[in-house]
Protein backbone atom coordinates (compact mmCIF):
# COMPACT_ATOMS: atom_id res chain seq x y z
CA UNK A 1 0.00 0.00 0.00
CA UNK A 2 2.82 2.40 0.83
CA UNK A 3 4.27 1.97 -2.65
CA UNK A 4 0.92 2.83 -4.22
CA UNK A 5 0.63 5.89 -1.98
CA UNK A 6 4.11 7.03 -2.99
CA UNK A 7 3.08 6.83 -6.66
CA UNK A 8 -0.03 8.92 -5.96
CA UNK A 9 2.06 11.51 -4.11
CA UNK A 10 4.48 11.67 -7.05
CA UNK A 11 1.56 12.29 -9.41
CA UNK A 12 0.27 15.05 -7.10
CA UNK A 13 3.66 16.77 -7.22
CA UNK A 14 3.80 16.33 -11.00
CA UNK A 15 0.41 18.03 -11.32
CA UNK A 16 1.77 21.00 -9.36
CA UNK A 17 4.59 21.32 -11.89
CA UNK A 18 2.24 20.94 -14.85
CA UNK A 19 -0.13 23.63 -13.57
CA UNK A 20 2.81 25.99 -13.10
CA UNK A 21 3.70 25.61 -16.78
CA UNK A 22 2.73 28.82 -18.70
CA UNK A 23 1.66 26.71 -21.68
CA UNK A 24 -0.89 24.87 -19.54
CA UNK A 25 -2.15 28.10 -17.96
CA UNK A 26 -3.43 29.21 -21.38
CA UNK A 27 -5.24 25.92 -22.01
CA UNK A 28 -8.27 26.32 -19.76
CA UNK A 29 -9.73 22.87 -20.48
CA UNK A 30 -6.45 21.11 -19.70
CA UNK A 31 -5.89 23.21 -16.59
CA UNK A 32 -9.36 22.37 -15.29
CA UNK A 33 -8.65 18.68 -15.84
CA UNK A 34 -5.41 18.89 -13.84
CA UNK A 35 -7.12 20.80 -11.02
CA UNK A 36 -9.92 18.23 -10.92
CA UNK A 37 -7.45 15.32 -10.75
CA UNK A 38 -5.41 17.01 -8.03
CA UNK A 39 -8.53 17.70 -5.96
CA UNK A 40 -9.46 14.03 -6.22
CA UNK A 41 -6.11 12.67 -5.01
CA UNK A 42 -5.35 15.53 -2.59
CA UNK A 43 -7.08 13.94 0.45
CA UNK A 44 -5.17 10.69 -0.14
CA UNK A 45 -1.84 12.53 -0.33
CA UNK A 46 -2.56 14.53 2.83
CA UNK A 47 -3.46 11.39 4.78
CA UNK A 48 -0.39 9.56 3.43
CA UNK A 49 1.88 12.40 4.53
CA UNK A 50 0.32 12.30 7.99
CA UNK A 51 0.82 8.52 8.08
CA UNK A 52 4.48 8.85 7.02
CA UNK A 53 5.06 11.52 9.67
CA UNK A 54 3.68 9.20 12.37
CA UNK A 55 5.96 6.38 11.18
CA UNK A 56 8.97 8.69 11.37
CA UNK A 57 7.93 9.73 14.87
CA UNK A 58 7.72 6.09 15.94
CA UNK A 59 11.20 5.36 14.61
CA UNK A 60 12.63 8.42 16.37
CA UNK A 61 10.97 7.50 19.68
CA UNK A 62 12.27 3.94 19.44
CA UNK A 63 15.79 5.22 18.82
CA UNK A 64 15.58 7.50 21.84
CA UNK A 65 14.51 4.60 24.04
CA UNK A 66 17.49 2.59 22.87
CA UNK A 67 20.02 5.37 23.41
CA UNK A 68 18.82 7.00 26.64
CA UNK A 69 19.35 5.73 30.18
CA UNK A 70 17.53 8.62 31.86
CA UNK A 71 14.36 7.16 33.47
CA UNK A 72 12.34 10.38 33.15
CA UNK A 73 13.38 10.90 29.54
CA UNK A 74 12.59 7.26 28.71
CA UNK A 75 9.15 7.60 30.29
CA UNK A 76 8.35 10.62 28.11
CA UNK A 77 9.64 8.83 25.01
CA UNK A 78 7.52 5.77 25.81
CA UNK A 79 4.40 7.91 26.25
CA UNK A 80 4.99 9.54 22.88
CA UNK A 81 5.61 6.15 21.29
CA UNK A 82 2.36 4.74 22.66
CA UNK A 83 0.40 7.74 21.37
CA UNK A 84 1.92 7.46 17.90
CA UNK A 85 1.32 3.72 17.67
CA UNK A 86 -2.33 4.26 18.61
CA UNK A 87 -2.73 6.51 15.57
CA UNK A 88 -1.45 3.97 13.04
CA UNK A 89 -4.51 1.71 12.81
CA UNK A 90 -7.10 4.52 12.42
CA UNK A 91 -4.93 6.20 9.77
CA UNK A 92 -4.53 2.90 7.96
CA UNK A 93 -8.31 2.44 7.82
CA UNK A 94 -8.88 6.01 6.61
CA UNK A 95 -6.36 5.56 3.82
CA UNK A 96 -7.94 2.27 2.71
CA UNK A 97 -11.32 3.99 2.47
CA UNK A 98 -9.83 6.83 0.42
CA UNK A 99 -8.28 4.31 -1.98
CA UNK A 100 -11.60 2.61 -2.74
CA UNK A 101 -12.87 3.15 -6.33
CA UNK A 102 -14.89 6.34 -6.54
CA UNK A 103 -18.02 7.23 -8.45
CA UNK A 104 -16.81 9.46 -11.32
CA UNK A 105 -19.77 11.76 -10.66
CA UNK A 106 -18.97 12.33 -6.97
CA UNK A 107 -17.28 15.71 -7.45
CA UNK A 108 -19.94 17.10 -9.79
CA UNK A 109 -22.59 19.67 -9.03
CA UNK A 110 -26.04 18.21 -8.53
CA UNK A 111 -29.61 18.90 -9.60
CA UNK A 112 -32.27 18.01 -7.03
CA UNK A 113 -35.98 17.70 -7.78
CA UNK A 114 -38.50 17.42 -4.92
CA UNK A 115 -42.13 16.54 -5.66
CA UNK A 116 -44.98 16.39 -3.17
CA UNK A 117 -46.52 12.90 -2.98
CA UNK A 118 -49.45 11.58 -0.99
CA UNK A 119 -50.89 13.83 1.70
CA UNK A 120 -52.36 16.82 -0.09
CA UNK A 121 -51.27 20.24 1.19
CA UNK A 122 -49.31 18.63 4.02
CA UNK A 123 -47.18 16.77 1.46
CA UNK A 124 -46.40 20.13 -0.13
CA UNK A 125 -45.33 21.51 3.25
CA UNK A 126 -43.14 18.44 3.75
CA UNK A 127 -41.54 19.05 0.34
CA UNK A 128 -40.82 22.63 1.43
CA UNK A 129 -39.27 21.34 4.67
CA UNK A 130 -36.97 19.07 2.66
CA UNK A 131 -35.95 21.96 0.42
CA UNK A 132 -35.08 24.11 3.43
CA UNK A 133 -33.16 21.25 5.04
CA UNK A 134 -31.06 20.66 1.92
CA UNK A 135 -30.49 24.40 1.51
CA UNK A 136 -29.25 24.75 5.10
CA UNK A 137 -27.00 21.72 4.70
CA UNK A 138 -25.54 23.19 1.51
CA UNK A 139 -24.95 26.50 3.29
CA UNK A 140 -23.09 24.70 6.10
CA UNK A 141 -20.89 22.98 3.51
CA UNK A 142 -20.14 26.29 1.79
CA UNK A 143 -22.05 25.30 -1.35
CA UNK A 144 -24.25 27.53 -3.49
CA UNK A 145 -27.94 26.74 -4.08
CA UNK A 146 -29.59 27.97 -7.28
CA UNK A 147 -33.38 27.68 -7.59
CA UNK A 148 -34.30 26.50 -11.10
CA UNK A 149 -38.05 26.01 -10.89
CA UNK A 150 -40.82 25.85 -8.29
CA UNK A 151 -44.58 25.39 -8.13
CA UNK A 152 -46.18 26.38 -4.82
CA UNK A 153 -49.48 25.15 -3.40
CA UNK A 154 -52.16 27.12 -1.56
CA UNK A 155 -50.76 26.19 1.87
CA UNK A 156 -47.34 27.70 1.18
CA UNK A 157 -45.62 24.41 0.36
CA UNK A 158 -44.31 23.09 -2.93
CA UNK A 159 -46.00 20.86 -5.45
CA UNK A 160 -42.53 20.62 -6.91
CA UNK A 161 -39.22 22.43 -6.58
CA UNK A 162 -36.07 21.99 -8.65
CA UNK A 163 -32.72 23.44 -7.62
CA UNK A 164 -29.04 23.05 -8.35
CA UNK A 165 -26.28 22.71 -5.77
CA UNK A 166 -22.81 23.94 -6.74
CA UNK A 167 -19.88 22.73 -4.65
CA UNK A 168 -17.07 20.20 -4.38
CA UNK A 169 -18.42 16.75 -3.64
CA UNK A 170 -22.07 17.84 -3.80
CA UNK A 171 -23.21 14.72 -5.65
CA UNK A 172 -21.26 12.37 -3.37
CA UNK A 173 -23.04 13.83 -0.33
CA UNK A 174 -26.55 14.08 -1.76
CA UNK A 175 -26.87 11.12 -4.14
CA UNK A 176 -28.27 8.81 -1.46
CA UNK A 177 -31.13 11.24 -0.76
CA UNK A 178 -32.93 10.08 -3.89
CA UNK A 179 -36.16 8.13 -3.33
CA UNK A 180 -39.41 8.43 -1.41
CA UNK A 181 -39.32 10.33 1.89
CA UNK A 182 -42.09 9.85 4.44
CA UNK A 183 -43.16 11.81 7.52
CA UNK A 184 -45.83 11.18 10.15
CA UNK A 185 -46.95 14.23 12.09
CA UNK A 186 -49.93 16.38 13.02
CA UNK A 187 -50.39 18.95 10.22
CA UNK A 188 -50.77 22.61 11.11
CA UNK A 189 -54.15 22.51 9.34
CA UNK A 190 -55.40 19.52 11.39
CA UNK A 191 -57.94 20.77 13.95
CA UNK A 192 -58.51 17.39 15.63
CA UNK A 193 -54.85 16.64 16.28
CA UNK A 194 -54.76 13.50 14.14
CA UNK A 195 -51.46 12.21 12.78
CA UNK A 196 -51.17 12.20 9.00
CA UNK A 197 -48.66 10.42 6.79
CA UNK A 198 -47.23 12.47 3.94
CA UNK A 199 -44.66 11.62 1.29
CA UNK A 200 -42.36 13.42 -1.11
CA UNK A 201 -40.12 12.05 -3.83
CA UNK A 202 -36.57 13.28 -4.30
CA UNK A 203 -34.57 12.83 -7.50
CA UNK A 204 -30.83 13.57 -7.44
CA UNK A 205 -28.91 13.88 -10.71
CA UNK A 206 -25.28 14.84 -11.36
CA UNK A 207 -24.86 17.89 -13.55
CA UNK A 208 -23.92 16.98 -17.11
CA UNK A 209 -20.67 18.57 -18.20
CA UNK A 210 -20.62 20.59 -21.40
CA UNK A 211 -18.66 18.92 -24.17
CA UNK A 212 -17.14 20.65 -27.17
CA UNK A 213 -17.60 18.50 -30.28
CA UNK A 214 -15.16 18.92 -33.13
CA UNK A 215 -17.03 17.75 -36.24
CA UNK A 216 -14.87 17.57 -39.36
CA UNK A 217 -16.35 18.49 -42.76
CA UNK A 218 -15.67 14.97 -44.06
CA UNK A 219 -17.89 13.59 -41.30
CA UNK A 220 -20.96 15.33 -42.72
CA UNK A 221 -23.32 13.42 -45.00
CA UNK A 222 -25.91 15.29 -47.05
CA UNK A 223 -28.63 13.38 -48.90
CA UNK A 224 -30.93 15.04 -51.43
CA UNK A 225 -33.95 13.27 -52.86
CA UNK A 226 -37.29 13.90 -54.43
CA UNK A 227 -40.10 14.72 -52.06
CA UNK A 228 -43.26 12.67 -52.12
CA UNK A 229 -46.89 13.60 -51.66
CA UNK A 230 -49.04 16.29 -53.20
CA UNK A 231 -47.57 19.37 -54.76
CA UNK A 232 -47.72 19.08 -58.49
CA UNK A 233 -45.36 17.60 -61.06
CA UNK A 234 -42.34 19.59 -59.82
CA UNK A 235 -42.35 17.78 -56.47
CA UNK A 236 -41.54 14.42 -58.04
CA UNK A 237 -39.01 15.66 -60.61
CA UNK A 238 -36.85 17.96 -58.47
CA UNK A 239 -34.40 17.03 -55.67
CA UNK A 240 -36.13 19.33 -53.20
CA UNK A 241 -35.79 17.32 -49.98
CA UNK A 242 -32.54 17.44 -47.99
CA UNK A 243 -31.48 15.19 -45.11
Amino acid sequence: MLQKLAVIEARYNQLNELMADPAVATDIAQLQQYVKEQNQIGPVVAKYQEYAQVLRGIRDAEELLKESNDPEFRELAQMELDELRARIEPLDEEIKLLLLPRDPNDEKDVIVEIRAGEGGDEAGLFAADLFRAYSRYAEQKGWKVELLNSNENAAGGFKEVVFEVHGDGAYSRLKYEGGVHRVQRVPATEARGRIHTSTATVAVLPEVEETDLDVKPEDYRVDVFRAGGHGGQGVNTTDSAVR
